[in-house]
């Protein structure tokens, strides 16, 4: 957006459920020049982390949220200046409009502090017609962030030293605040005027305050959880709360597809510079089993079983150190083969790692695959991604003692290329005979592939 000369960068839209977005980091400092298009600075939510590109060329003129800060969409985050021009410095922002009446009071004290309501969850957030730009705490503005966590923990955030601009309190300091344990003394309430005597009334059962979190003792390191690792904590919870989770394994003879890949990976790599992963076979496989199992492709839609004929796999990834994952989609993944599903997994990967998905990219999944085998792990009890109704894991392919039958039908033990394949699905829709038909097919599958199912 366009002041004058000045160009206006602010916090984008990342979806349609997004309202707003923390600033993890800030490539550019303020003094340098910029082309428009070049990384201005990185942020994350609860869907997706990802590189703000910058909106222009010129010169970063002043940078007005710092990192660390969680913001709502439309926010004004940073100006630039078109370089070469003189350009005044900008005004101060105006501050933000106040919330409705009903959730905008006086400093609150004694009995009106006991009455006031808690501040939205995010999930409330995001069901609102548009998301709010803060929320007031006594005559403080502060992002919505800031005053779930207080609520959560009781504080008064007047009494938190705000480090933000103009004195707002930012995520940091109200995590640091609690984490010190300087937590603000709850205000005496003077005691209600006694009634008549009357009957005596059940007494209400008061649960007990949480108690503060304890502050870091010697040899410990805190720091605050990023938007995207709330994000997935609060998804795990749900799907937990959510689906009747059972999970089914099965073992699979790989050597079949195992010498097929080695056949394909000199080609795949030199001609179109993928390489094809056990995973790009299992998914594949998996597209054609989803076909006759709808359900295990479906939802559980109020009281209502939704199918339907496309799939669309989602594929854990782990991000940079263990610190987050995201679970982008291939879309339509019935109508790739598998150089294309090989080519699509090895995108998704690479644009996770890098930040460059786009809010599109981790939507509309129907059916989602993990795959810890990488590290060798050989079983799991992977969750749900709501509100999908099934999730396979994929696990090591080992060389293990097999039996199997040799050309005069007798049972002979070989070395074989062993996997196993987990099946976590929701036992509301799928039962566990149908999870099981379903691995025995997918199996069945991979266990005879051959050169016509490329």
């Amino acid at each position: 957006m366009a002041t004058g000369t000045l160009v206006d960068v602010v916090m984008p839209q990342m979806g349609v459920s997004v309202s707003e977005g923390t600033i993890t980091k800030w490539v550019k400092s303020e003094g340098d020049p910029v082309e428009a298009d070049e990384t201005l600075l990185e942020i994350s939510t609860d869907k997706v982390d990802t590189e703000v590109p910058s909106p222009a060329s010129g010169v970063l003129q002043q940078i007005l949220v710092p990192e660390g800060e969680t913001v709502a969409v439309g926010t004004k985050l940073a100006v630039i200046a078109p370089e070469g021009v003189e350009a005044a410095a900008p005004a101060e922002a105006p501050p933000q409009e106040a919330p409705p009446a009903e959730a905008v009071s006086e400093p609150a004290t004694g009995e009106a502090a006991a009455e006031q309501a808690p501040a939205p969850t995010p999930a409330a957030a995001e069901a609102q017609a548009g998301p709010a730009d803060g929320e007031a705490e006594g005559a403080r503005f502060v992002s919505p962030v800031v005053a779930r966590i207080a609520a959560e923990h009781g504080v008064d955030v007047s009494q938190v030293p705000g480090t933000g601009r103009a004195g707002r309190v930012t995520k940091k300091d109200i995590l640091g605040f609690i984490e010190s344990g300087a937590l603000a003394p709850t205000p005496t309430i003077a005691p209600p005027p006694a009634a008549p005597a009357a009957v005596p009334a059940r007494p209400e059962r008061v649960s007990p305050a949480p108690e503060p979190p304890q502050a870091a003792q010697e040899g410990e390191s805190v720091e605050p959880m990023s938007a995207m690792r709330r994000g997935i904590a609060e998804h795990m919870r749900r799907s937990l709360d959510t689906s009747a989770h059972v999970t089914s394994s099965i073992e699979v003879d790989m050597s079949k597809v195992a010498a097929i890949r080695r056949k394909l990976k000199t080609e795949y790599q030199e001609s179109y510079g993928v390489n094809p992963t056990y995973l790009a076979f299992v998914a594949r496989a998996a597209v054609d089993t989803l076909r006759d199992y709808p359900w295990v492709n479906g939802e559980l839609r109020g009281d209502s079983i939704v199918t339907r004929n496309y799939v669309n796999i989602g594929f854990a990834v782990e991000l940079a150190d263990g610190k987050g994952l995201i679970v982008p989609v291939v879309k339509n993944a019935e109508t790739l083969s598998l150089l294309g599903m090989a080519k699509a997994i090895a995108d998704l990967a690479a644009r996770a790692r890098e930040k460059k998905l786009l809010p599109e990219d981790v939507q509309g999944g129907t059916f989602t695959i993990t795959n810890p085998g990488g590290y060798g792990t050989f079983h799991g009890t992977p969750v749900i991604s709501q509100p999908q109704a099934a999730i396979l894991g994929t696990y090591a392919v080992v060389k293990r003692p097999w039996v199997v039958q040799d050309e005069m039908s007798e049972d002979v033990i070989a070395i074989r290329m062993i996997m196993n394949l987990t099946l976590t699905y929701d036992h509301r829709l799928v039962d566990g005979a149908l999870a099981g038909r379903f691995l025995r097919d997918l199996r069945e599958r991979l266990q005879t592939w051959g050169e016509s199912d490329f």
